[in-house]
């Protein structure tokens, strides 16, 4: 599990551009996916050897001038709750404004480790007039620019420096299956933990928030034995508003990172939304399996094959992962919960499957020579030999003597004959076509 750094600060300071230069350090855990606020808020990065996750609060921001200042404090407010440090990105060539002291004053409160960042110092003349932002209170600050990269390296050099250790987690907290509990607020999550365990472990209100806190929870009954975590939905009543995507994907980050299944809840009267979807792509592309529970489902209106139309569109969504268990459910009436449960864990031992590799080979080899990757400019991709990498996920490697050639559409090709001839629901495939 990684420590979480949240970049703060009003809009078009440039925090965007920072962001994308961190996650640019490695393969960035982000989607484009139509129908999500932003495209890109979320990455991983590292420094010194020690990687930790990025959060970019920006592009969240809804309505005119005037709500600007709400709007950011309350981003601010949650950074400070979540993150374990943050980024204050200011811009030199607009100096201190008062939304940047409005913010410097609730920083000032903070425990947790702040770095002022001073953006777009791109030449010595700019270096002279970030002096001011000595006047926000917040010390030392690092002059940078997001654009070109100057000045980064200082920056996370202090970073890393600060960021807390991360306690250990035991052999057995290790060795016991992590399912987290992730949705959007008010699904039913805490609901869910707590018919499984059969007490008010959690308290549940009709207000979207009410879970401040993830805890860990054993669950032992009905021969199961695993760790079951419920994600905080959001912050208390008095800072929920109208835009809870930023709140939703904060809060789970943490959680998603840390567990082998996401239990994804969505709430049947309102629909798989883009909070939804967004949570799911999180899950999806940190590599974890994945089951959907569409909860209150007593609470729909039902009609001839209405659930099978609502998993279609649920599918349809999901695309080209479509993959994945989608159980209907009731925590109020208990409907299908332990089912849930079971595919929980078949996703969970879909996850740990490792393929013998001459089994895997004869297989595959023989479908490739049936149905061989289109020729490119007239050359013709062959493909001698495959086998599955020994890494914690399904990771599967095809050695061409034209790796190149081998476009996406022949890898989910790969991916799809993949899931026909072996169990892998509700879990994410990588490919790879490497040279021979």
């Amino acid at each position: 599990m990684n420590n979480i750094v949240a970049i703060v600060g009003r809009p078009n300071v440039g925090k965007s551009t920072f962001f994308n230069r961190l996650i640019q350090r490695r393969e960035a855990i982000v989607d484009s996916v139509s129908g999500v606020t932003r495209d890109r808020i979320y990455g991983k990065s590292e420094w010194n050897g020690k990687e930790f996750s990025v959060i970019d609060t920006g592009g969240y921001i809804k309505g005119s001038e005037d709500i600007f200042e709400a709007e950011i404090r309350r981003q601010v407010e949650l950074a400070i709750d979540e993150a374990d440090a943050i980024i204050f990105v200011v811009d030199v060539e607009e100096g201190i404004t008062p939304m940047d002291a409005e913010v410097a004053k609730l920083l000032r409160k903070v425990t947790k480790p702040v770095l002022l960042a001073v953006n777009k110092v791109d030449s010595a003349s700019r270096e002279k007039d970030a002096y001011e932002f000595y006047n926000l209170g917040l010390g030392e600050y690092f002059t940078l620019s997001g654009m070109n990269g100057s000045g980064t390296g200082e920056l996370l050099d202090k970073l890393v420096e600060v960021l807390p250790e991360l306690p250990e987690t035991s052999d057995e907290e290790e060795q016991l299956p992590r399912f987290c509990v992730v949705g959007r607020p008010n699904a039913g999550k805490s609901s869910f933990i707590n018919a499984l365990i059969g007490e008010d472990r959690y308290i549940v209100t009709d207000i979207a928030g009410t879970t401040r806190d993830s805890i860990d929870t054993r669950f032992t009954k009905f021969g199961f034995d695993f760790n079951l975590v419920d994600t905080a939905g959001i912050r208390r009543k008095a800072k929920v508003k109208e835009d809870l995507e930023f709140y939703s994907v904060m809060r789970s980050v943490r959680a998603i990172e840390h567990s082998d299944v996401c239990i994804l809840m969505v709430d049947a009267t309102r629909g798989f939304e883009s909070q939804d979807q967004n949570i799911f792509w999180l899950a999806q592309k940190n590599r974890k399996g994945i089951i959907i529970l569409v909860n209150k489902w007593d609470l729909v209106e039902k009609e001839t094959m209405t659930m099978r139309e609502y998993e279609l569109r649920i599918r349809k969504q999901l695309e080209p992962f479509t993959d994945v268990p989608i159980l209907f459910t009731s925590t109020l009436t208990k409907q299908r919960l332990l089912k849930a449960l079971e595919a929980t864990v078949e996703v969970y031992e879909n996850r740990k499957q490792r393929i013998q590799t001459s089994k895997f080979n004869e297989y595959m080899l023989n479908l490739i020579e049936n149905f061989p990757p289109p020729a490119l400019k007239g050359k013709y991709i062959k493909i001698k030999y495959c086998m599955q990498l020994p890494t914690p996920v399904p990771q599967f490697v095809f050695f061409a003597n034209l790796p190149q050639y081998v476009k996406d559409p022949y890898k989910r090709f790969l991916e799809n004959k993949i899931r026909e001839n072996w169990n892998f629901t509700g879990v994410p495939i990588d490919i790879y076509i490497r040279d021979k």
